[in-house]
């Protein structure tokens, strides 16, 4: 991996893993359309993402350390497990089992078959017609202010976040716009479907990324440099733009990524019928 292909991806990687645009299928998509490439493969980009969820940590740092210790005190029996924030410790453990089981039976699948342009590029506009829908629930709720929110989050619901979660494993469906998307089906408010998504990330991430980092570091070679230089540049990108989304959808709807989704999605299937880039 060259220098400007670790800044680009770095940059790339910050922009588009809060948003629900699919950070995997930008890597993907650059990486064949500029290098002829995997973007780095799907180690790299495990491994890039401790950067962007470096920057979910920072930004929600109060809110992470009040649930670890209100949660630790539930392990140990000082605090009831309904207790709030110890409950949402709970909750986000339950909430990442699905990815956690899926991602390893199917780890073989994700980091094959499905690193597909067609796949990406399908379930980029699948998705986006998903979000929509799922957007216009909220748009046309009549009792849209009487939402769901994390407080009324349930174990059930909890997995089904999880499991919306899981879908994030194919490149171009997105891990904030699949369980965000969950989330409106479900009935929560934008930002509360924000928020557990974000904060349901962290250990599946911290997980996947620590664990590609392990069998990167046995595979020996050089490239270190670029993985600290893109990772780095992820989590300040993704720092701003987490706090900018953050604020974003407490006032605005999904429609302009939509938008930018299917338009993504029509251009990687032409530039794939024309012959202009590998699948």
């Amino acid at each position: 991996m060259t220098w400007i292909e670790a800044i680009v991806l770095g940059i790339v990687q910050g922009l588009t893993e809060f948003l629900p645009i699919s950070s995997s299928a930008h890597q993907l998509i650059v990486g064949r359309l500029f290098w002829d490439n995997d973007g780095g493969g799907s180690a790299f980009t495990a491994v890039n993402q401790l950067g962007t969820e470096t920057a979910v940590i920072v930004y929600f740092w109060r809110d992470i350390v009040r649930i670890l210790k209100q949660w630790g005190l539930s392990v140990a029996g000082k605090v009831p497990k309904s207790e709030p924030d110890a409950r949402m410790g709970w909750l986000v453990i339950v909430g990442t089992i699905p990815i956690g089981i899926l991602g390893l039976v199917f780890k073989g699948f994700i980091e094959g078959p499905l690193r597909n342009l067609w796949v990406t590029a399908s379930m980029l506009l699948i998705f986006a017609i998903v979000i929509a829908v799922a957007d216009a629930t909220v748009d046309h709720d009549p009792d849209a202010e009487n939402r769901k929110t994390l407080e009324d989050l349930s174990v059930k619901d909890g997995i089904r976040f999880g499991l919306w979660q899981a879908l994030a494993l194919i490149p171009g469906v997105s891990r904030s716009g699949g369980t965000i998307s969950g989330g409106l089906f479900m009935g929560y408010t934008r930002s509360a479907a924000a928020r557990y998504s974000f904060l349901l990330a962290i250990p599946a991430v911290l997980v996947s990324g620590l664990f590609e980092l392990k069998d990167l570091h046995g595979s020996g070679g050089d490239g270190w440099g670029q993985i600290i230089v893109a990772t780095v540049l992820a989590f300040v990108v993704g720092y701003a733009v987490v706090a900018w989304f953050m604020r974003y959808i407490s006032h605005h709807n999904f429609r302009p990524f939509v938008y930018y989704r299917i338009a993504l999605a029509v251009f990687v299937f032409g530039l794939l019928v024309l012959g202009k880039v590998a699948a």
